[in-house]
């Protein structure tokens, strides 16, 4: 067998885990003490600008523009899973179909060379003064900084500029496992998965994007 990282795992000790249901296409979750919050992903594509991906479903199609988004969700899904059971140390390999094998290898080096101390996977998530709630992909140590580390994938690679609600995102994140766990996540990482090229990893500071977030969730 081929040599594999193990990675350490320092988990949080969780709090009560949140529930999760959809209304009218948009996801919500609940909390044990009642309250109902919109997903961050949810507040975020209400506040997004929405023309492009409007243009591109007339372009193409209803047909087509629905097929390419299924497929893309198919890809994510995979691509999380993948993620998710190798930082768990356990066998992620089988039965993955090979194209989607070949898209985590492509993140594989860097969660191999960059990330350990693991706080937390796909950990629940809720801030009362944002009002909002969701689940990260991974807390964990990038570089030997505590960070919110998200996977996305891609058939093209990605334009910075394209991509600031995926920092608002994952700062949003970071703040709200502050105010829970009381435990500093000073940065951000993004890593996307892109068909047939290199992945793209995008590294920022937190502090960047905080008044974004704010005037995202709170306006």
């Amino acid at each position: 067998m081929a040599h594999r990282k193990i990675f350490k795992h320092n988990f949080v000790a969780e709090v009560d885990d949140i529930g999760m249901d959809y209304e009218n296409g948009k996801r919500y979750y609940f909390l044990p003490n009642g309250q109902r919050f919109r997903s961050v992903t949810t507040v975020i594509s209400e506040k997004a600008d929405k023309s492009f991906l409007i243009e591109w479903r007339k372009r193409v199609g209803e047909e087509e523009a629905q097929k390419t988004t299924t497929r893309a969700s198919k890809r994510g899904t995979a691509m999380h899973t993948l993620a998710e059971n190798y930082i768990l140390n356990k066998d992620y390999k089988d039965g993955v179909i090979p194209s989607n094998l070949d898209m985590f290898n492509t993140i594989k080096p860097y969660l191999d060379e960059h990330v350990d101390n693991v706080l937390g996977i796909e950990l629940a998530l809720y801030s009362n003064f944002l009002r909002a709630a969701g689940r990260t992909d991974l807390v964990a140590e990038y570089k030997g900084i505590p960070s919110i580390i998200d996977y996305k994938t891609s058939a093209k690679k990605k334009k910075e500029e394209w991509i600031q609600d995926y920092f608002i995102q994952s700062s949003c994140y970071a703040i709200m496992f502050e105010w829970i766990y009381k435990i500093k996540i000073p940065q951000i990482v993004i890593m996307i998965a892109v068909d047939n090229e290199p992945a793209q990893i995008f590294v920022k500071n937190k502090v960047d994007f905080v008044d974004k977030v704010y005037e995202t969730f709170t306006t």
